[in-house]
């Protein structure tokens, strides 16, 4: 089980939309991820109390055979002791042990897809899933998208009970739900409560691209739900269990799912194109308060401030500035960022989006086009998204002015930098690449070739120059 930030600590978030914000709150609970570690164990706990009259056993028995044990297997670390083997080769003499962590499952196709969290599978050496009626198989991954917390897993069987998909856009604040999983290694364990706030950004997925816009609810999750399902009144499902807030890693009150739409969208991209295809609006954004509205002297309170946009992307081109207020997305009102990103989650690059903002008081529409990380609408291969994740950074291509302002015939500018290789040996935003391993960078497609030419764990040096005209040069692995 991973410990990670505080909940509802704002920080700034890149990727689709670069979220700034500043919040802060004492005695924080942690959020954690609900897959389990190794030990099991049992606590009391009070589920959320139940309306007279109110009978779930419909929707309990449409989902419980379709919620599976995921049991993960990691490879051996020499990090234990045998204290039998002190006695032969003295103290200090490690041995290897596998270790093992469980989630839960959700399967979504008669032949064996089945949707869990990234979390849960994520760098594991072998699956094995349970289904409720204890047959055990061996799973492979087919996907995972670090991003939303979510992995796509197959078995080798046909005829499978599944829970179909709901739209979570429908579900309501003070909704009925269901919580179905595995806690504490307990298969089949089924909660109720309610939905008690929706688009929760809570600061859990470490990556600055990560989408963060949860379906909060009080129905009792615990370790080992991680994965499993939330399901409305009718058994179909809304969202997908993922974390907690906590002081002492079991529930405390309020669970956090991943919603329907954005779980479906990349299930669909997983399936088709083997990677999420990752649309951006182009825009940097934070939420607005009345205290960020003074600072920036404006009087609308309500919305999401733009606080810049990006050269290539769709914002741009489609006549959003610096300082316009979105108060609304496809028809839809907005007023906090995690919501605008789980709608853009939702979608596409290619797709067309009717954005409304505020500008200096007047209500003007845009139609965006929205694109990839490239800054076109192209469809994004996996070994392109494989090479993106791994070095950590977006590139935008240089015009002739820069490049004769700093003397250079060819590369490319490094936009942003996320977690990769690139922030780890200390390349920085604006650093423009020339070349790799000797070869001449013209466009953004030469990063990508040069990079799939590279084999694993070989040497990569990056050559080229800062801002400042400054010439650099980094190397690391691959």
């Amino acid at each position: 089980m991973k410990k990670l930030s505080s909940l509802l600590v704002a920080s700034v978030l890149g990727g689709a939309l670069s979220l700034w914000a500043f919040t802060a709150f004492f005695n924080e609970p942690t959020v954690v991820f609900t897959n389990q570690a190794n030990q099991s164990y049992a606590q009391r706990t009070s589920n959320s109390p139940i309306a007279p009259n109110m009978d779930f056993t419909f929707a309990a028995e449409m989902s419980v055979n379709a919620v599976v044990h995921v049991k993960t297997i990691y490879p051996a670390q020499n990090n234990n002791y045998s204290m039998l083997e002190d006695l032969f080769w003295g103290r200090g003499r490690a041995y290897s042990q596998p270790s093992i962590s469980s989630g839960s499952g959700v399967i979504i196709s008669n032949d064996g897809y089945i949707v869990t969290n990234n979390h849960v599978v994520e760098n594991a050496e072998k699956v094995e899933v349970t289904l409720n009626d204890n047959r055990s198989y061996t799973a492979t991954i087919i996907g995972t998208d670090p991003m939303t917390d979510i992995a796509l897993i197959k078995i080798d069987e046909q005829d499978l009970p599944i829970i179909s998909f709901d739209n979570s856009d429908k579900i309501k604040v003070g909704e009925w739900v269901l919580a179905v999983g595995n806690p504490f290694n307990l298969n089949s364990t089924v909660t109720a409560g309610i939905v008690s706030a929706k688009s929760r950004d809570i600061d859990i997925i470490e990556d600055n691209m990560g989408i963060e816009s949860f379906i909060q609810t009080d129905a009792v999750v615990n370790p080992g739900n991680s994965g499993g399902a939330l399901v409305n009144v009718d058994g179909q499902l809304v969202g997908i269990n993922t974390a907690i807030s906590t002081h002492t890693g079991s529930f405390e009150g309020y669970s956090f799912a991943v919603p329907s739409n954005m779980v479906k969208k990349v299930v669909d991209d997983l399936l088709e194109f083997g990677t999420v295809q990752r649309a951006l609006l182009g825009v940097t954004i934070g939420d607005l308060n009345a205290e960020i509205a003074g600072q920036l002297k404006i009087d609308n309170v309500k919305g999401i401030y733009i606080g810049g946009v990006n050269e290539n992307g769709g914002a741009k081109d489609a006549g959003i500035k610096e300082g316009d207020i979105i108060v609304g997305v496809d028809g839809s009102p907005v007023s906090k960022s995690s919501e605008l990103q789980e709608h853009i989650g939702t979608k596409r690059p290619g797709d067309i989006v009717k954005v409304e903002v505020s500008r200096n008081g007047a209500l003007k529409t845009f139609d965006v086009t929205l694109k990839n990380l490239s800054g076109n609408t192209n469809v994004v291969t996996k070994a392109e998204n494989d090479i993106y994740s791994v070095l950590g950074a977006d590139f935008i291509e240089i015009d002739n002015e820069e490049k004769t302002k700093l003397g250079i015939k060819n590369g490319v500018k490094v936009e942003k930098v996320y977690n990769g290789k690139f922030r780890r040996v200390g390349i920085a935003e604006g650093f423009i690449v020339t070349k790799i391993n000797h070869k001449t960078v013209n466009k953004k497609e030469d990063i990508i070739n040069y990079m799939n030419e590279i084999e694993s764990g070989a040497a990569v040096l990056v050559e080229g120059y800062h801002p400042n005209g400054k010439a650099g040069y980094y190397a690391f692995g691959k």
